[in-house]
């Protein structure tokens, strides 16, 4: 019998719940032999009682006089044949997969592998009950409050930011709080988020993670939280107050606090692989439970399919697993609050029993379908490293995804690496060649320039390579392709006019990202100046390395002002909050007759358009975008011209005049000040950009 053909039933609820006078467990495990359930005391003694199986495979019982609070495990018993994916051994502690809480970590030095060190088809026999985390009983209470006003896809702006390195260096936060659920609910986090104007923040993962043992041998950490471990569970580690459930009613309080500030609430979570890594790592949950109904494993049926570069794949093909997902996602929205998902390396979640990438795989209709879930932000991180895992612009309706088209273009284009500007035109304006023919809008393109993995902004134009030695990797680790640049120096240095070029390029990119179509990501910090030390892969780094500095922020308070400015004009004004796609149709005047303008335009420096042969031009480095209102219920009385010239020489352009405008106006820029004009600037005359530049001029 195979796992695949027993699902737990669709009125099955499992995990631990308080209920009449006690807590009734449920645990799916088809092809175990007998499950014992271990309800662990404070002083560690254990009482084990037997779980009664039922036709789909869930193991049961009820136990009365304990509630919340309760630590416990299983012990699954089953037959010990690694090559047919059975590696049941009872002499492990396993975590539930619904705990809501769990106590810790984990114990690197103790029996925590299923097998013999060095023997990983002879079953190892020692008790792990002291070396492994606990399953805590939670009982339910209130979800936090809602936000208001749910923030519509068009106009929602990013913010991806860690829990614990936010605020552990945060001078109004109270010590205690600092890197903790709570640290990012107090007020001064929060009006900082409310003040910056960015409507969501994306938090790097908070189910409870763990660290590799590979990392814990370096005397480091996994510091991303990419590692999950419990996916119904808080961090333990992000609770100011203690790991016995108190986890859950600080995340909820951290909600309500955000939500009452306006600020959405998105997880990045990690559901394409667990913790355990591959078959010769720990056994703390899912392996002993079933290793061949949780993960992927190759033909011979002993070892990983891994497609996520972790050591193992969790198979969402197999209905139980799927369950487990989806169960989990709407727990997060229903019982915690949160506002929507990030999927890490979500391809893997859509391969079917074969591993191949399957569009019609059950989770996207059930996510689809879901009374719940469909009205969540759901956004996918669209590869993963197995065959045909880049899906970018695939995922469909519904869905949102980072597009890294998006930023390796920009990059490039400030840097000097692009042949022209067309790609540059595409991107900005929504990458309709990824997303229009699925029938989706402009807000589908998770548009981003850093994320947590890479360089910060800072220190991509401070550094042409990377700078890993922490990481103990001998600067192996990380990724080569950059595209950054230096601006004349590779590090930190005292040179003002290095030091004037990095703060330009800085603006010039975070101008970029919140002047295109499609939604903005911000990295948490970058508005800030913080940098990682050239360390573009500081997963491992809990440290002040990873760490927001609060303390940059007046060096680099030109940054941060733009920044605001600019998510300030994104939130009032319709142009850029794309819901369709512009593809040059014409505007027309209060007869209905062809005005001469167009919705979106592109000039090169002239007073016309561009030509074919500008377009071609692959030393191209100015592009002037045009956006003008054609919504029919508006007065179409606001339009835009964007320069964007990346030439280190300034450039001399004519303002289009007739029908495109009668006059300009500066409204914001990221050269120095008194480079531009402060005056109203008549159509048709010329204006100077200075040398790298992005400047937004209001038509007149």
């Amino acid at each position: 019998m195979t796992t695949a053909s027993i699902a737990p039933s669709a009125t099955t609820v499992l995990g631990a719940r308080v209920r009449d006078g006690g807590v009734s467990f449920a645990l799916w495990a088809p092809r175990a032999s007998r499950v014992e359930l271990v309800l662990v005391a404070e002083d560690r003694t254990q009482a084990n009682r037997d779980l009664a199986r039922g036709d789909d495979g869930v193991w049961t019982g009820h136990v009365a006089g304990i509630g919340a609070g309760q630590r416990y495990g299983y012990r699954v018993h089953g037959e010990w044949d690694p090559e047919q994916g059975a590696r049941f051994n009872p002499a492990r502690l396993l975590l539930d997969p619904y705990a809501r809480a769990i106590t810790g970590g984990v114990d690197y030095n103790g029996p925590i592998l299923d097998h013999a060190p060095g023997s990983p088809e002879v079953p190892d026999r020692t008790d792990s009950l002291l070396a492994v985390p606990l399953s805590v009983v939670v009982a339910d209470t209130p979800p936090p409050e809602p936000i208001a006003a749910p923030v519509p896809r068009d106009r929602t702006s990013v913010y991806e930011l860690h829990v614990g390195g936010y605020t552990r260096l945060h001078p109004l936060v109270p010590e205690h709080l600092r890197g903790t659920f709570a640290g990012l609910g107090y007020p001064a986090v929060t009006e900082h988020l409310r003040s910056l104007g960015v409507t969501s923040v994306e938090l790097l993962p908070v189910q409870h993670f763990v660290s590799e043992p590979f990392l814990v041998g370096r005397g480091l950490t996994n510091y991303w939280g990419y590692n999950t471990l419990g996916f119904f569970a808080p961090h333990a580690a992000y609770c100011s107050v203690g790991t016995q459930g108190e986890q859950v009613t600080e995340f909820k309080e951290m909600v309500t606090a955000l939500h009452r500030a306006g600020i959405e609430v998105i997880l990045d979570v990690v559901y394409n692989h667990t913790g355990e890594g591959g078959h010769t790592g720990p056994t703390l949950a899912y392996r002993g439970i079933d290793h061949r109904g949780y993960y992927r494993l190759t033909d011979d049926q002993i070892d990983d399919y891994d497609v996520t570069g972790c050591g193992n794949s969790l198979d969402t093909s197999n209905p139980g697993v799927l369950r487990l997902v989806l169960d989990s996602l709407r727990y997060w929205v229903t019982e915690l609050g949160v506002d929507g998902f990030r999927f890490d390396l979500a391809t893997t979640l859509i391969r079917d029993q074969r591993h191949h990438v399957d569009h019609d795989h059950p989770l996207l209709a059930a996510i689809a379908e879901d009374p719940v879930l469909s009205g969540t932000k759901i956004i996918a991180e669209p590869w993963d490293v197995g065959p045909y895992g880049y899906q970018l612009g695939a995922f469909g309706e519904g869905w949102s995804e980072w597009n890294d088209a998006f930023r390796n273009t920009v990059r490039d284009f400030w840097r000097g690496h692009t042949h022209g500007v067309r790609e540059l035109a595409t991107r900005l304006t929504g990458s309709a060649d990824l997303f229009e023919e699925s029938g989706r809008d402009p807000s589908a393109s998770i548009n981003f320039i850093t994320a947590h993995d890479g360089f910060t902004l800072r220190d991509l134009v401070s550094y042409d390579g990377k700078h890993n030695e922490a990481n103990g990797e001998h600067n192996a680790d990380g990724a080569d392709d950059n595209r950054s640049w230096n601006c004349g120096h590779e590090g930190e240095t005292d040179d003002p006019g290095v030091n004037a070029l990095r703060h330009r390029q800085a603006r010039n990119l975070m101008a970029t990202l919140l002047l295109a179509a499609g939604t903005p990501m911000i990295t948490a910090g970058d508005e800030l100046g913080r940098t990682q030390q050239g360390n573009n892969n500081a997963y491992c780094q809990d440290s002040p390395l990873s760490w927001v500095h609060w303390d940059t922020a007046d060096d680099w308070a030109d940054l941060g002002a733009l920044t605001r400015e600019l998510l300030a004009l994104r939130a009032d004004s319709p142009l850029f909050q794309a819901t369709r796609f512009r593809h040059s149709e014409p505007i027309l005047d209060a007869r209905g007759r062809p005005s001469g303008r167009k919705n979106l335009a592109w000039f090169g420096g002239g007073p016309e358009e561009l030509t074919e042969v500008e377009w071609g031009d692959g030393g191209r480095r100015t592009l002037g975008l045009y956006l003008a209102d054609d919504t029919p219920e508006r007065d179409h009385d606001e339009a835009y011209l964007i320069w964007f010239h990346a030439g280190a020489d300034p450039v001399e352009v004519e303002l289009p005049a007739g029908p495109w405008a009668k006059s300009y106006t500066v409204q914001a820029h990221t050269g120095e000040t008194g480079e531009l004009p402060d005056e109203q600037v008549d159509a048709g005359r010329r204006l100077v950009l200075p040398g790298r530049v992005v400047v937004l001029l209001r038509v007149g």
